[in-house]
């Protein structure tokens, strides 16, 4: 199984439920007028009859990747082609409706269907695959292909707190705000801000911001390894965003923390160095800016932000990533979280290339 439509994990992503409304079902009849094919969201602009007049609606769909990976193309709808649309009128009240269903008319044919992914089964472990030296390799075997996904979790939580999100992290309760972090109050009420506003001024999806810190482990097109033991360093490359990556030294340097940047270490990463202690590749990062979100779900952090990672592969299919937040500008103490995630075998990431999606 793929990573197709890992975004359905929730039914609506946090931005579609700041622009929509679900508690306002809608359907449309009329004609394809247009395909916009890009990222983050395909849509279709179609003329449809009222009592008034013709009125062009534009009709929200999943990413190109998700449209893609589950049979359907640019090609499935075209301009000229009668369709039925069922979905959820945009808030404002502007003639913009997000898809749960488009059906070409002539056929009866359902054109979007984008089915929730589910991990890869695995049916026998594998050992954890070793360099030489018996360090584990973070990336694929030699010959080998793949990638990590399916996080088990999808939100930064304070380890020992059970909070209902959705896979955006959007809080099904929005009482829950104080059992996140342990918030400093300026930091817990911006955090509520954002969640109250469905988390609509997410920059990664308006501006293509690239998802610093925890958030590259939780997003839903995974990341993969790229292990250059020549120069001592790895490079994590990130499938969602805008394909950005992260380097972390491991040549025995220190790490400096300067907040300082530089054209090959723009800081939405911060400054990273790594080292093994036994099986275990332990990451020190420092140096960030505040113009990214480091989590789903909004979480503020400040350009006084450390933190420590720890990575550990006990088999072939399964990546633990802990994290240990230290930030004296937003949180009252230092904090950790952890989760897994699932192997990918025999892939590379999932092409995806971010485009503005301003208001």
């Amino acid at each position: 199984m793929t990573i197709a439509g890992f975004l359905l994990l929730a039914l609506l992503h946090h931005e579609v439920l700041g622009k929509f409304d679900d508690k306002k079902p809608m359907t449309l009849n009329g004609v394809v007028t247009s395909v916009e094919w890009k990222n983050p969201h395909a849509h279709l602009m179609m003329n449809v009859r009222s009592a008034t007049g013709v009125v062009n609606w534009a009709i929200e769909l999943e990413s190109t990747n998700d449209l893609e990976r589950s049979g359907w193309t640019r090609e499935s709808a075209r301009p000229g082609d009668a369709v039925r649309v069922d979905g959820i009128a945009a808030r404002d009240g502007s003639p913009q409706v997000w898809a749960r269903s488009v059906v070409l008319t002539s056929t009866g044919k359902k054109i979007l269907d984008v089915p929730p992914a589910t991990p890869p089964v695995v049916k026998q472990s594998q050992p954890t695959p070793r360099w030489p030296d018996g360090k584990p390799r973070l990336g694929p075997p030699p010959g080998g292909t793949g990638y990590w996904a399916y996080p088990s979790a999808v939100s930064l939580v304070q380890q020992g707190t059970r909070v209902p999100m959705d896979a955006n992290g959007l809080l099904r309760n929005i009482g829950d705000v104080d059992k996140v972090a342990p918030f400093q109050r300026w930091a817990r009420d911006l955090y509520e801000l954002r969640q109250r506003n469905f988390l609509r001024d997410d920059p990664m999806f308006l501006y293509c911001i690239p998802p610093g810190g925890p958030r590259q482990y939780q997003l839903p097109y995974g990341l993969q390894f790229v292990e250059d033991r020549n120069f001592q360093r790895i490079f994590v490359l990130i499938g969602s965003g805008n394909r950005n990556f992260r380097m972390i030294n491991t040549d025995g340097r220190a790490l400096t923390g300067q907040l300082a940047g530089d054209a090959d270490n723009p800081l939405y990463y911060g400054r990273s160095v790594g080292k093994w202690e036994a099986d275990t590749f332990v990451i020190q990062s420092a140096g960030f800016n505040e113009k990214f979100w480091f989590s789903n779900g909004g979480l503020p952090h400040t350009e006084r932000l450390r933190m420590t990672e720890r990575l550990s592969r006990p088999d072939f299919d399964t990546l633990k990533y802990e994290v240990n937040i230290d930030d004296p500008g937003a949180y009252t103490k230092p904090w950790s979280s952890s989760w897994t995630l699932r192997w990918v075998a025999g892939e590379e990431l999932p092409i995806y290339f971010c485009v503005e999606n301003r208001p």
